[in-house]
C-alpha cells in the first residue's frame, strides 16, 4: 500500500471517529441529549448554498443602480428538532466541544514534530518552554491586570513566541543549531521561567483561583472567537509541516546524512522548530497548559501507523483531537468541573508508564 493511500485510510477512518466523539459528547451534560438528535441538529446546521440571488442593489456614483450577487443558504435536511436541544447543541457546548477538537490537534501536531525533531521519545510541545512563555504572559496579565490588545490570550501567545525565539538565539552559534544545545537551552529556560511564575503566584493575592485554574489547562467559557481565531491560524502551519514530513523522516537518520540526501538542515530546522511553536503557542494561549496531550498521542500512532512522518502526522493530528474532545467530556460531566490538563494527565500518565513497562517508548 502507497504512503499516499495509507494516509488517506488512516486520516478517513480517524476523522469518522472524531466525528463520532463529537455526537457522543455534545450529548453529554446536565441535560442528556440522545446521539441521534445530536447528529440531526448539527446536519442541519450545516448549510447548502444553492444559488446566487441579485435581489440586493448598490448605487453606484454615476452608474446607477447596480445589482449585488449573494449567496442563498438552505438547511439540507429541516430535520424537526426541540428547540432547546438545538440550543444547548449548537450554542452551549459545540463551542467548546470543536475548541477542545482543534487544540488537541495542535498539540498532538506539535509533539509529534518535536519528537521527530529532537529524536527523542520524552519531548513534547513545550519543550523549548513555549508553554512556559505562555504561562508567564497570561499569568502576568491576571496578576497585574494588565490591559494588552487581544487580552490574556494576546499576552500568552506573544510571550509564548518571543521565548521560542529566545531559545532558539540562545542555542545557535555561527549559523548552527545543535539539537542537544536546544534541548538544555529550553530546559534551562523553562526553569526560569517557572520561578518567574511562581514569584507571580506569591503576589496573586485575590486572583490566585484564576491563575491556578488557568495553569491546570482548562477548555470553560470557549467561545466562537477562539473557535474562529485558532481555525484560521492551524491550517497554514499544519500544511507547512505536513510538505516538510519527508524532509522529517531524513532527520532522523542524523544531520550529517540529511545533509548528503540533499536536505537544507539548518533551513529545515528552523522551519520545522518555528511552525511547531507557533502552532502550540496558538493552543496554549486559549486552554492554559495541557500535559500529556503531544506526548502520549503521537505514541500510540506510532505503535499503529508507523514511524513515517507522512502518515504519522495527520494521524496524531486527529488523533489528538478525538483524545482531547473525549477527556474534556469527562472533565465537565462530574458534578463540579474539572481542568482538563488533570484529566489528560491522570489518564496519560498511566499509559506512559504502561508504554514504559512493555518497552514500547523507543525513538522515533
Amino acid at each position: 500500500m502507497s504512503v499516499r493511500t495509507r494516509a488517506t485510510t488512516w486520516s478517513l477512518g480517524l476523522s469518522g471517529l472524531l466525528l463520532l466523539v463529537v455526537v457522543v459528547s455534545a450529548g453529554i451534560g446536565a441535560v442528556t441529549i440522545p446521539p441521534r438528535t445530536v447528529a440531526a441538529i448539527l446536519a442541519d446546521a450545516v448549510p447548502i448554498p444553492v444559488g446566487v440571488s441579485l435581489g440586493g442593489a448598490t448605487v453606484l456614483p454615476l452608474v446607477g443602480s447596480v445589482p449585488t450577487p449573494t449567496l442563498e443558504f438552505v438547511s439540507p435536511f429541516a430535520f424537526s428538532v426541540p428547540r432547546p436541544a438545538r440550543i444547548i447543541v449548537l450554542s452551549v457546548r459545540l463551542p467548546r466541544i470543536l475548541l477542545a477538537a482543534l487544540v488537541g490537534f495542535a498539540l498532538a501536531t506539535a509533539g509529534t514534530v518535536m519528537q521527530g525533531f529532537f529524536r527523542n521519545p520524552m519531548a513534547d510541545p513545550s519543550i523549548v518552554g513555549v508553554s512556559s512563555g505562555a504561562a508567564v504572559g497570561a499569568v502576568a496579565t491576571i496578576v497585574l491586570s494588565l490591559s494588552i490588545p487581544f487580552g490574556l490570550e494576546g499576552a500568552a501567545f506573544v510571550s509564548a513566541v518571543v521565548t521560542a525565539f529566545v531559545v532558539y538565539l540562545l542555542a545557535s552559534e555561527n549559523g548552527r543549531t545543535p539539537v542537544a544545545t536546544l534541548l538544555l537551552a529550553g530546559v534551562a529556560i523553562q526553569t526560569f521561567l517557572g520561578a518567574v511564575i511562581s514569584f507571580l503566584l506569591l503576589q496573586s493575592g485575590e486572583s490566585l483561583r484564576q491563575v491556578v485554574f488557568w495553569l491546570m489547562g482548562h477548555l470553560a467559557g470557549a467561545t466562537w472567537s477562539e473557535v474562529g481565531m485558532l481555525a484560521l491560524v492551524l491550517p497554514l502551519p499544519f500544511v507547512v509541516l505536513l510538505v516538510h514530513a519527508r524532509d522529517l523522516n531524513v532527520l532522523l537518520l542524523g544531520e550529517e546524512d540529511a545533509h548528503a540526501l540533499g536536505i537544507e538542515v539548518e533551513r529545515t530546522k528552523q522551519l520545522l522548530l518555528a511552525t511547531a511553536s507557533v502552532v502550540t503557542a496558538a493552543a496554549v494561549s486559549v486552554s492554559g497548559v495541557i500535559g500529556f496531550v503531544g506526548l502520549v498521542v503521537p505514541h500510540m500512532l506510532r505503535l499503529l501507523v508507523g514511524p513515517d512522518h507522512r502518515v504519522l502526522l495527520p494521524a496524531s493530528a486527529l488523533a489528538g483531537a478525538s483524545f482531547l474532545v473525549a477527556t474534556d467530556t469527562v472533565a465537565r460531566s462530574g458534578g463540579a468541573e474539572i481542568p482538563v490538563g488533570v484529566v489528560t494527565a491522570a489518564v496519560g500518565a498511566p499509559f506512559f508508564l504502561y508504554l514504559l513497562r512493555t518497552r514500547e517508548v523507543r525513538s522515533p
